[in-house]
């Protein structure tokens, strides 16, 4: 029998390192790929940030090859991964909305460029160390379940993959907790067994997303600006907009006797507005930019559980379409910053029915 062909995209991290150890002795032919995305390689800065593709993610990726006794390549990526997340990242901000870059990266750069690229040299298959679970449904369609982990599950972040995308993929750690893991890694002598998990945005490790937008932007950044009421009652003078997000309310370097948080980022009149914790929830939001996972399409209403952040538990709702390329969404009750340019995923139990971008 011939055994399946597998690319794992290896990060240098313990789920990665334990995906491709799991698909050995799973019986697969297995290949280890690091994804060279970094722009500019210094070695203390990637160092200190343990970012998920520098040059200390491609030495621990190296020996855990070496020790599973598999072939190991390191692939540049780095055009697709400037084009399609940190351009998009900082076009983003600058239209006053709060991108989630990982997103995008799973879906251009880890699975598009590189299921293409694994395909070219004879493999079947994918694999990632993401805590998520892919089934075949009774309607034909692929899907993605939570993991075994409610607290490390990743499907929010894979909303996006397409049929073909996870059809190719294979996700072995989505059936274990990060606990089972890391006790794995340490039995198999895994030398990335303790590492810790990278946490900020991978091309911004010292997170000043504001000073990362200002040297990388094409366009000229909007200058400062007005905090205003929501009414356009003038509170201040803001710092430019690429430095809010809605719900913030720490760093706004104006002092109005109380809390005040950010509710709205109006970007043509280039104005922050600031209002009462109770103006930063709201119970219906508009998404586009639709992916279906579970079913073809939404046809009439749909009772979901919805998470609008990575972060966020989820909460009920009911969906219809607008129109073709957009979603209407009715929150049961308020939810706390409902944020453009961030995704809205739909659960229907345990399984994702699909998602968009919050606009």
């Amino acid at each position: 029998m011939n055994k399946k062909k597998v690319v794992v995209g290896m990060s240098g991290g313990v789920d990665s390192s334990v995906a491709a150890w799991l698909l050995k002795e799973q019986g697969y032919e297995v290949i280890g790929v690091t994804m060279q995305i970094w722009q500019d390689e210094e070695e203390d800065v990637l160092e200190e940030n343990g970012g998920c593709c520098g040059l200390s993610a491609v030495e621990d990726a190296r020996r855990v090859a070496q020790m599973l006794d598999i072939p190991y390549y390191v692939m540049n990526f780095k055009t697709e991964f400037k084009k399609n997340v940190m351009d998009y990242f900082v076009a983003e901000y600058l239209h006053g909305r709060t991108p989630n870059p990982c997103i995008a990266c799973n879906r251009y750069v880890k699975w598009e460029s590189l299921l293409k690229r694994s395909m070219d040299i004879g493999a079947e298959y994918i694999a990632t160390g993401h805590y998520a679970r892919i089934i075949q449904l009774a309607n034909g369609r692929y899907t993605l379940r939570t993991s075994a982990t409610a607290a490390k599950d990743q499907t929010y972040a894979l909303y996006n993959l397409t049929q073909y995308q996870l059809a190719h993929t294979l996700m072995p750690v989505g059936d274990y907790t990060k606990e089972e893991i890391r006790a794995l890694a340490e039995q198999i002598g895994l030398r990335t067994a303790n590492k810790p998990d990278s946490q900020e945005i991978c091309f911004i490790p010292d997170n000043d997303y504001a000073g990362f937008i200002e040297r990388e932007a094409k366009e000229e950044v909007p200058p400062a600006g007005n905090f205003v009421t929501v009414d356009g009652q003038i509170l201040g003078q803001h710092k430019g907009i690429t430095h809010y997000t809605i719900g913030q309310r720490k760093g706004l370097g104006i002092a109005l006797g109380t809390p005040v948080f950010v509710t709205e980022i109006r970007p043509e009149t280039n104005e922050v507005v600031l209002g009462s914790n109770e103006q930063v929830f709201g119970d219906i939001l508009c998404a586009d930019s639709l992916n279906f996972m579970s079913i073809p399409d939404l046809q009439g209403e749909m009772e979901v559980t919805a998470k609008i952040r990575y972060s966020h538990k989820g909460a009920p709702c009911t969906i219809h379409k607008a129109d073709q390329d957009r979603v209407i969404c009715q929150f049961h009750e308020p939810v706390r910053a409902i944020t453009p340019g961030q995704a809205v995923v739909f659960y229907d139990g345990d399984m994702v029915v699909g998602g968009g971008v919050i606009r």
